[in-house]
């Protein structure tokens, strides 16, 4: 029996991507997130040095850099139908961009201090933004109106990530909780998980929610109940912003460390199945690829990988 289980075990490492496939650089200074479009043929990278870049990561490839932020790019997410692409940052502002030409659309400004995350809704049509004042505001990409459509301001510390289903807002803040902005019947519901939230994100079938935490634990809780199902440990997140993720089967976790390590956790048992030395420096985004075998990770190093198995 521990024989059959160590055989599952290997085999469910080999499937991991952790053979470095390609580096990409252009980033002078940290990477701070990088993301996959929504077919996972292209990634969008932002930093410190103000700059977005767009990139082909299976080949290796840097097409085009956007620039007009005036303080380093937190976030950055690209429609399904890869035309727009929404970034924030340290100058309080949201960019609404069009990928082809370049050029800024709009820019949305209302946030009192720094902007942590940006996301898109399913048909690109709202934007969801998450900043240090406290508030995630969202705001309507067709209209011409910059103010924001609805603001969600009952969290006690800065809020640091986001994110979005057809019909409800998720935010993960410093404060501890992880809160759900149910937009059809206006109700919220607050899942305290005792500890800073500095990343969340959602498992595949929408039920449950990831969090980083800066106790160094990720936790997995279910939508529904609120209840805690899993923790998850070995790496050190104590002080940087770490993203975390399910990969694209919901079998694992993964995240990164501020050691330079990236971690897989089976998503059931908690158990460490895999860990590296991906980076020199802190990782401070994962993002898995939404089909492939494949992730890219970023770090205050400077460089983006590509991992494949």
């Amino acid at each position: 029996m521990v024989a059959v289980l160590s055989f599952e075990r290997e085999m469910s490492e080999s499937n991991l991507p952790q053979k470095e496939a390609s580096v990409l650089k252009g980033h002078e200074g940290a990477v701070l997130a990088a993301r996959f479009n929504g077919d996972g043929n292209y990634c969008l990278s932002c930093g410190k040095d103000r700059t977005i870049r767009l990139w082909n990561p299976h080949r290796g490839i840097h097409i085009k850099t956007y620039k007009s932020h005036g303080r380093e790019v937190r976030d950055v997410h690209c429609t399904s139908d890869n035309s727009k692409l929404i970034s924030c940052g340290g100058d309080r502002q949201i960019f609404y961009w069009d990928v082809s030409t370049g050029r800024v659309i709009r820019k949305f400004r209302g946030h009192d201090s720094e902007v942590n995350a940006v996301k898109f809704n399913d048909y690109a049509s709202v934007v969801v933004s998450a900043g240090y004042d406290r508030s995630m505001r969202a705001w309507d990409c067709r209209s011409h109106s910059t103010e924001p459509i609805q603001i969600m301001d009952t969290f006690q510390d800065s809020v640091m990530s986001v994110c979005l289903t057809k019909t409800e807002i998720i935010g993960g803040s410093v404060d501890g909780t992880v809160r759900t902005f149910d937009i059809r019947i206006g109700r919220e519901i607050s899942d305290d998980l005792g500890q800073p939230v500095n990343c969340i994100s959602m498992s595949n079938d929408g039920n449950c929610t990831l969090a980083s935490c800066l106790d160094s634990t990720l936790r997995l809780v279910d939508r529904s109940t609120g209840e805690l199902l899993q923790e998850y440990k070995g790496h050190t997140c104590k002080s940087y912003k770490l993203d975390c993720c399910l990969t694209n089967t919901d079998a694992h976790v993964t995240g990164g460390s501020e050691d330079g390590y990236v971690f897989f956790w089976d998503l059931v048992d908690a158990t460490v199945i895999s860990k590296f030395r991906a980076h020199a420096s802190v990782v401070t985004s994962v993002s898995y690829h939404p089909k492939e075998d494949c992730m890219i990770t970023t770090s205050v190093d400077g460089t983006i990988k590509v991992w494949k198995t």
